[in-house]
């Protein structure tokens, strides 16, 4: 272990303990056991009773001893825990710097090595930064998830269907086991972060009154769940809860979160509603993305390698949507353009039968991502499967990752009161354009892919490099 700058005065503290107690055992025995010259020979039971004060006293201070190493032991862990992130921090600025010097010499220094890469420069914000601290998460990154709780809600989650995300994330921290490597530790004072497992969607399955739109049953599960880990661990008094998280893809996750004041407005709420006019805070809050698995798998029709996704010369739509009137957003789309031009702007509420969803996705070179009633929709995911332009129209959404990713360099912002020029905005994007953002979209898709087991870069990892760079507490 790395003491850093732990003195030698620390290391010394278990002798002089020792030394004090073999001097108190030998004052203990002195006066019990030197009677007055004029009393009596001592009886066998006072001899006794002697034996039994010696090794309780001697039992005693042997504890305390124990009790006391076992204190040092956890400080140690503690301090070399924050003594990483100081690390760490160190690290990804040196590389920004360096990266920054290089670019300004017009050099084409390529920061990155490794089997996974080089990465796409231009989707991320600062390319050399973002990828040292992926490798700074890797090298030192620990997570203790807190045991208290039992399945349905606490532990899993929902693997298949819009709340994916929910559940693979709990799943993928739940399967790992010790000794088995990763990001998970048994020891909480190694923990940079700590992570409440509950399961929102699971919340809703069974303590949830269907219809009766009663969030009180969630938010009292939330802050008994806190209270409870409060109460039986020191960390999350230690910290205020700033260095716990919890994880959601429910809609209810943010209402949910807001059972437990500190939760809401201390701790890393990982969410997919992660909307900015409803209390998401980006700086603090983390926003990851919404994958709607029907099978728990990527869809057939998804996964062929790349140089079987259609180019953009079999891609005869401009851009389609399809989906239902939830909100006003969708509802404001299908008013201008549902049924308008079905041969070069297919726009639906219902596909018809007999039509093939994803057919038309890879067949466009813009999807239309609108939000629902939330601002997340899964769409934004899908189209980047099939290697169509996302176009996110919404207000006040926080994009996934988006302290990382230029969303810019793959996707096409409109907003809502723009909605009418939609068509007109999207002709107005010229041939090179659309591959520059398609080829931004090929960079950016492991990002957004869960795999079994976890893979670098690929969602799982990018959900848990977002929570260590609020423990970083850095901006790259």
């Amino acid at each position: 272990m790395d003491c850093g700058s732990f003195d030698s005065s620390h290391r010394s503290l278990p002798y002089l303990l020792l030394a004090a107690t073999s001097l108190f055992l030998l004052l203990i025995y002195c006066s019990v056991a030197s009677p007055p010259f004029s009393a009596s020979a001592a009886s066998s039971s006072s001899s006794s009773g002697l034996v039994a004060v010696r090794k309780q006293s001697s039992s005693s201070v042997l504890a305390g001893v124990q009790n006391e190493e076992q204190e040092v032991g956890k400080k140690k862990r503690r301090r070399r825990a924050e003594e990483e992130l100081a690390r760490a921090r160190v690290a990804i600025r040196r590389a920004a710097a360096a990266a920054g010097s290089h670019r300004g010499n017009g050099s084409d220094h390529d920061p990155f090595h490794g089997e996974d890469v080089p990465l796409a420069a231009n989707v991320y914000r600062n390319p050399a930064a973002f990828f040292q601290s992926y490798v700074e998460m890797e090298k030192r990154f620990k997570v203790y998830v807190y045991e208290e709780g039992e399945p349905p809600l606490v532990h899993g989650g929902p693997c298949k269907n819009i709340y994916t995300t929910e559940g693979r994330f709990i799943e993928e921290l739940e399967l790992m086991w010790p000794g088995g490597g990763g990001v998970r530790t048994w020891d909480p004072e190694r923990a940079h972060a700590f992570f409440l497992p509950f399961s929102v969607t699971e919340m809703v399955q069974f303590i949830y009154k269907p219809l009766s739109y009663d969030k009180r049953p969630l938010k009292l599960f939330v802050a008994d769940y806190v209270d409870v880990v409060a109460s039986k661990h020191p960390f999350w008094n230690r910290s205020g809860g700033a260095d716990h998280f919890m994880l959601s893809c429910h809609d209810w996750g943010p209402d949910a979160s807001g059972g437990h004041p500190a939760l809401y407005a201390t701790s890393i709420r990982a969410l997919c509603n992660a909307n900015t006019s409803e209390g998401f805070r980006p700086s603090k809050d983390v926003s990851i993305p919404e994958i709607n698995l029907l099978t728990g798998d990527i869809p057939l029709q998804l996964l062929s390698p790349p140089f079987a996704i259609p180019g953009l010369s079999a891609r005869p739509f401009l851009a389609f949507f399809a989906g239902g009137l939830h909100g006003p957003v969708r509802r404001l789309l299908l008013r201008h353009f549902k049924g308008r031009d079905p041969a070069r702007f297919p726009v639906f509420e219902y596909l018809p039968a007999g039509l093939d969803y994803y057919s038309f996705m890879l067949r466009s070179r813009f999807c239309l991502c609108p939000s629902g009633y939330e601002v997340a929709s899964p769409r934004v995911v899908e189209a980047i499967y099939a290697e169509c332009v996302p176009v996110i129209i919404s207000e006040g959404y926080a994009l996934p990752f988006g302290d990382v990713l230029r969303w810019e360099a793959f996707s096409v912002a409109v907003e809502v009161a723009e909605v009418a020029r939609l068509r007109e905005v999207l002709e107005g994007i010229g041939e090179e354009e659309v591959r520059r953002l398609r080829e931004g979209v090929r960079a950016v898709k492991r990002h957004f892919v869960f795999n079994q087991p976890a893979k670098r870069f690929d969602v799982f990892h990018m959900i848990l490099h977002s929570v260590w760079l609020r423990r970083l507490n850095v901006k790259i």
